[in-house]
């Protein structure tokens, strides 16, 4: 390598280990290329093209997004410590099952079953021979009738 390459190289070094450090403090690219005076072009480039500052890259941001997730946690803490009713009922809600939202859905279903034609029988039968389970389509087919039912469930 040329003593231009070399110093080349040794700049491109700097200026990514300075991009990675940025990225564990503010994980948004364009924040963390503007204040590390690379561009994004330059960045995405560097990632294409070397391996090893891709991985380096994918593991700054998530470091960086670790800390701006603990820092919001700080935040909220504080928040419920300072008694703010939002706050609480934000933690409660994403935190403890008992505080969740629960939809109740109260109806009328209304099945009808429909006794088969020849062509679905057939279809149905030859299935069954396909799967090697044999034996003939029982002979207790719904017949075509409708019930009316009421159901309840809690989500």
């Amino acid at each position: 390598m040329s003593k231009n390459q070399d110093v080349i190289e040794a700049r491109k070094s700097r200026e990514q280990a300075i991009l990675l450090e940025q990225l564990r403090k503010m994980p948004i690219v364009q924040i963390a290329c503007e204040k590390a005076g690379v561009s994004r072009a330059t960045y995405y480039r560097w990632k294409k093209e070397d391996e090893t500052f891709a991985k380096a890259a994918d593991e700054a941001l998530i470091d960086g997004t670790a800390l701006v997730s603990d820092m919001a946690e700080s935040q909220l803490l504080s928040q419920i410590r300072d008694n703010n009713l939002g706050a609480v009922m934000y933690w409660l809600k994403h935190r403890n099952p008992n505080y969740n939202t629960k939809l109740e859905v109260t109806a009328k279903i209304k099945t009808q079953d429909e006794a088969l034609t020849p062509e679905q029988r057939a279809l149905i039968e030859k299935a069954i021979e396909l799967s090697a389970l044999g034996g003939e389509l029982p002979s207790s087919i719904p017949s075509s009738q409708s019930s009316d039912e009421t159901e309840s469930a809690s989500l």
